[in-house]
């Protein structure tokens, strides 16, 4: 005999929003790789204090790791208002400011981060920046998600 649960008894996923000021790379870069890596466990979403668009060097770095959000789309936190949260990560390179208080979540954590935006110079040069952040998002999500640790 094959026991199937009833949807109450399944445990319900955690939900984790990643704040960035724009929503277009840091925020995009870590909901997709937590979907991506951790999303058994995991719903994933990202907003920014504006919606902007998803930044194509952000897009291009992902791909890279075979982790497509290219049909991410950026939005603002009044997408989510009401909604709760049982953690919120904000991206932003200085707390306070420029990272929104987010009322709905259970957990606030802050991961400062540079904003890729700022990279100048050549794509490539600009891309390697993007990679440097991409990867301190991931070493994040790892470390403190990864084997489902919020």
């Amino acid at each position: 005999m094959i026991y199937m649960m009833d949807k109450e008894e399944m445990p319900r996923k955690k939900r984790v929003l990643f704040i960035c000021g724009s929503n277009a790379a840091r925020s995009q870069m870590a909901e997709g790789y937590l979907r991506a890596r951790y999303g058994d466990a995991y719903e994933a979403f990202s907003a920014g204090l504006k919606s902007s668009t998803v930044s194509r060097d952000a897009i291009d770095v992902m791909a890279e790791l075979g982790i497509d959000i290219s049909r991410q789309y950026s939005k603002d936190l009044r997408t989510f208002e009401g909604m709760p949260m049982d953690l919120v990560v904000t991206l932003c390179e200085s707390e306070g400011r420029t990272c929104p208080v987010f009322p709905w979540g259970a957990e606030t954590v802050h991961v400062p981060l540079p904003d890729p935006f700022r990279f100048q110079g050549t794509r490539k040069e600009r891309l390697a920046g993007f990679r440097r952040v991409r990867d301190a998002i991931i070493e994040w999500i790892d470390r403190n998600l990864g084997d489902h640790g919020a």
